[in-house]
């Protein structure tokens, strides 16, 4: 099973691309997907995510070919 993941704005450059694709097993949370792609970064303070263009917590599973994106913090003026 696998799901795409995308990198926006300051994480993008944190990271150093813009998408991933993940294989993942049954019962893989949005954070559990961080932690198998990106082991050796801690997983930013306040982080957004959303699984096919909806936010979602962090403990919510993937599922096959989901997209999941991962968001800095939203600020606004």
């Amino acid at each position: 099973m696998s799901i795409k993941v995308r990198y926006f704005a300051s994480l993008k450059e944190l990271i150093g691309q813009a998408t991933d694709d993940c294989e993942f097993v049954s019962g893989m949370t949005v954070q559990d997907v961080w932690q198998k792609l990106l082991p050796e970064k801690s997983m930013p303070a306040n982080i957004l995510a959303a699984i096919n263009m909806e936010y979602v917590s962090l403990d919510t599973l993937v599922k096959d070919a989901d997209e999941l994106a991962f968001f800095p913090p939203v600020t606004g003026g």
